[in-house]
């Protein structure tokens, strides 16, 4: 069964991080859009980032497709969404193809079932030659509802390297096709920072990054036989149901800037298919929310690297103080949560004061890294729904808690915690009054039936 109106689609995967398939998926999708193919993408897992280099090379927004997190009817939604007029879908997968959330719960592997796509494996064949033909066939029998269609070998050397590679697979794997074998090509590299790659809008020159991929992918990639292997779409079942996060209020304003750039698209969707409105606004800019607004939402992103300009806008902290004192929602998650507290120390060590609206101070001059899915309960009743409802989400980043306080009858936990494993991790967050955030980033509810 196909999904109603979606292309075919593939899934480009790695037996591990770091082998290349985010260039090649970049350098595809750049390649097809210049081709005249409307080409759609996708990105498993719960990044904020590669989708913004999606977008770009694509044309069109990216969704996250996150296995553990999200309902099969916001899967289906924000995959739709995107997809509408596409002819193809060229989806990124996570980490290595069977890596998920436990043994491989929210992996690639997953979402290839589910979808019915097949995999194109990128193999980094920089310290192998024949022996990954090995490591290909151990991919291609691990599972057998997962179909490994091709491969494309990353970083080869000489053409006796490139040779040996394509000989090895005819001999061992005749019927999974050698689609390219791509040159190390040290120059093509993304930039990197704590959190990944730095984000598509504060690339240098990203469109002639994105232009010489493409050229490598239309060079050392066969990419007419690998858009023939991608295969119907499947229907991921259920229909449209409650909207991701309840929506905090009729207007929502929305912090978007490269301080707060973590807002997952099919997130704003559900409120705006709920019926809220958004208006964005810029913190840096030193914009103060919309005072018709009856909420405010700072998401995540870098406001560690602005922390200075941040403490001396007058105007947005303000503005932010004047939605608390008029009663309205003000929610912030992980960077947005440490802007609400009351101070930040940056990588240096320089404390900066924020917004001081909840009882907490944050460090990045001793990090630590928290990283993992995460299944919160809300404490008590308020915009996040009733006590006891469920939320999933991704914690991710470097920062400590300095200093943290509940003061009786003005404060309390905003939510009890559970990692993807069940273990308790104890009631994270603050809340006070209409004040509320955390460092978790909330992808969906889960279901009342789960």
């Amino acid at each position: 069964m196909t999904g109603p109106g979606l292309p075919p689609g593939i899934v480009i995967a790695a037996p591990s991080s770091g082998s290349g398939k985010t260039l090649l998926t970049l350098g595809l999708l750049r390649h097809f859009r210049d081709e005249g193919v409307a080409v759609a993408s996708a990105k498993v897992g719960p990044d904020y980032i590669d989708p913004g280099f999606h977008a770009a090379a694509g044309g069109r927004a990216c969704p996250n497709l996150d296995l553990w997190a999200m309902r099969r009817e916001t899967l289906a939604s924000a995959l739709a969404a995107s997809a509408e007029g596409a002819a193809l879908i060229v989806c990124e997968g996570v980490m290595g193809l069977f890596d998920g959330a436990g043994l491989d719960e929210g992996s690639t592997a997953e979402a290839a079932r589910i979808f019915g796509w097949p995999v194109v494996l990128v193999v980094d064949a920089s310290a192998q030659g024949a022996s990954a033909s090995a490591l290909v066939g151990g991919f291609a029998r691990h599972r057998a509802d997962v179909t490994v269609a091709g491969v494309v070998f990353n970083r080869t050397g000489s053409r006796r390297h490139a040779d040996i590679l394509r000989a090895a697979m005819a001999a061992d794997h005749p019927d999974i096709p050698v689609l390219g074998c791509v040159p190390r090509l040290d120059g093509l590299r993304l930039p990197e920072r704590h959190l990944g790659l730095v984000q598509a809008g504060e690339h240098g020159d990203l469109d002639a990054f994105l232009a010489a991929a493409a050229r490598t992918v239309a060079d050392h990639v066969d990419t007419a036989m690998l858009r023939s292997l991608a295969r119907p779409t499947g229907a991921t079942g259920g229909a449209a149901g409650a909207p991701p996060v309840p929506p905090l209020g009729h207007k929502i304003a929305v912090a978007r800037d490269r301080a707060f750039s973590f807002s997952y698209p099919h997130l704003l969707d559900g409120w705006r298919t709920a019926g809220a409105e958004i208006a964005l606004f810029s913190p840096l800019a030193d914009e103060a929310p919309p005072a018709d607004a009856d909420a405010v939402y700072l998401p995540g992103g870098y406001p560690e690297l602005h922390a200075g300009r941040l403490a001396a806008n007058g105007a947005f902290l303000a503005g932010l103080r004047a939605a608390v004192a008029m009663g309205r929602t003000v929610f912030g998650e992980c960077g947005g949560y440490m802007v609400l507290g009351r101070e930040l120390t940056d990588a240096e060590g320089v404390r900066h004061p924020m917004a001081g609206l909840l009882p907490v101070a944050t460090s990045f001059a001793r990090r630590k890294l928290h990283l993992g899915y995460r299944r919160a309960v809300v404490a008590d009743a308020g915009p996040l729904g009733p006590a006891g409802t469920i939320l999933r989400g991704h914690e991710f980043h470097y920062a400590t808690i300095a200093a943290e306080g509940l003061e009786e009858g003005l404060d309390a936990p905003l939510f009890h915690v559970s990692n993807a494993q069940g273990q308790y991790l104890g009631a994270l967050g603050r809340r006070r009054g209409n004040v509320l955030g955390s460092f978790i980033h909330l992808i969906d509810r889960e279901d009342s039936a789960a």
